[in-house]
């Protein structure tokens, strides 16, 4: 058993301890409160320290792109749409960004394709450690990635193919759901031949998973409209821009939306607005918000910087830390797992010297998965 005692706890599941025990066995949380008892054990001290749920990073290519973005091996850019393509075969497990994201307190990634393409492909979510990715895989998938905006028309512009302009990313969209549409169609008639492009298709068209679309200001509102068009779940990644549509959002039911990252090289237009001060607003009208780092284009202990802009904002701190937890757990639907604090679930926990998104000088002491301790600082 390994014991975490006299911490202060934000469970993310409605209640926080101000001094609390956690007790932990085989992989999972056995049992948290105050004034527990143990027989045996492994116990930390925590006395003065915060614990959390494991970061849950619900957009990331760490493993799958070099840290200098060099190495595209998470973008099949050979046609505009490669729904067939699956994230998880692309992910180095012994990549060093995965060690940097257990030292930044990120347990559990959605690791996504690229934005190269409108259709990129299926999104897994896994954990930060482990043996090889079938042990790290939490789920697969999780979603299907789709891109609007300057991504896709910089790589088929430059080739004089559709997309070449944003009408063309919403036909590519249109036409890729209109085939699954069809497929699905024929295939329960016993009509056509089994496709793996358009089995994943089917899978966002019967609302199994979400399409998770790399998105942005104006472009929020061209998935808003298709995804009422043909009755899909779907996230808002990136989603710069938010505060200008805020009524839109909240009327689509979209479910979630992943903001971020801030801090890197923006450019004008699609790029230029970063209001990460929105998700106060769409956190108080319903909408599921979160925080992602985009590894790695983001270093991952900047998540925590990024939820401290919304504290700095006036974003309530325990709120602020279940957009880092519980909240892109639901929306990549792995919260039956993780996210939280209860009984039950995996022991994937962060323990930090101070309040993260609250202290500027917070610092992960112990990052923990499946009960084992997997980082320490101290």
């Amino acid at each position: 058993m390994l014991v975490i005692k006299d911490a202060k706890i934000y469970t993310s599941a409605g209640k926080v301890y101000e001094k609390g025990d956690i007790l932990i066995e085989e992989g999972k949380i056995v049992d948290v409160g105050q004034n527990l008892s143990w027989d045996k054990g492994e116990v930390i001290d925590a006395n003065g320290l915060v614990v959390i749920p494991g970061i849950i990073d619900a957009h990331s290519h760490i493993g799958g792109f070099g840290s200098t973005m060099d190495d595209q091996d998470l973008n099949e850019m050979t046609k505009n749409a490669t729904p067939e393509v699956e994230s998880i075969y692309s992910i180095d497990t012994k990549s060093p960004e995965l060690k940097r994201v257990l030292e930044a307190g990120i347990t559990t990634s959605a690791i996504a394709p690229g934005s190269g393409n409108v259709i990129g492909g299926l999104v897994c979510a896994v954990k930060s450690y482990g043996d090889n990715i079938e042990d790290m895989c939490i789920k697969n998938p999780v979603a299907l990635k789709a891109a609007l905006g300057g991504n896709p028309k910089g790589v088929y512009g430059k080739r004089n193919e559709m997309p070449m302009t944003r009408m063309g990313i919403a036909n590519v969209i249109r036409d890729t759901l209109i085939k699954g549409q069809q497929y699905m169609e024929k295939r329960e008639r016993g009509e056509a031949e089994f496709d793996f492009g358009m089995e994943n298709v089917c899978k966002v068209l019967r609302k199994e998973i979400p399409l998770k679309v790399h998105c942005e200001q104006f472009d929020m509102l061209t998935i808003i409209r298709i995804a009422k068009e043909f009755d899909i779940d779907f996230t808002l990644d990136h989603a710069w821009g938010a505060s200008d549509f805020y009524d839109d959002i909240v009327e689509s039911n979209c479910k979630g939306v992943i903001y971020g990252p801030i801090g890197v090289l923006l450019l004008p237009g699609e790029c230029g607005k970063i209001d990460i001060y929105s998700l106060i607003e769409l956190d108080k009208r319903g909408v599921t918000c979160a925080i992602m780092t985009d590894g790695p284009i983001l270093n991952p202990d900047v998540i925590i910087v990024q939820a401290g802009e919304v504290v700095r904002f006036g974003g309530d701190i325990e709120r602020v830390i279940n957009m880092l937890t519980i909240n892109p757990a639901k929306i990549i639907g792995i919260d039956d797992r993780v996210g939280s604090i209860e009984k039950g679930k995996d022991a994937d926990l962060v323990i930090f010297d101070g309040t993260p998104a609250l202290d500027t000088n917070a610092t992960v002491k112990y990052t923990i998965i499946n009960g084992q301790i997997v980082h320490k600082n101290i």
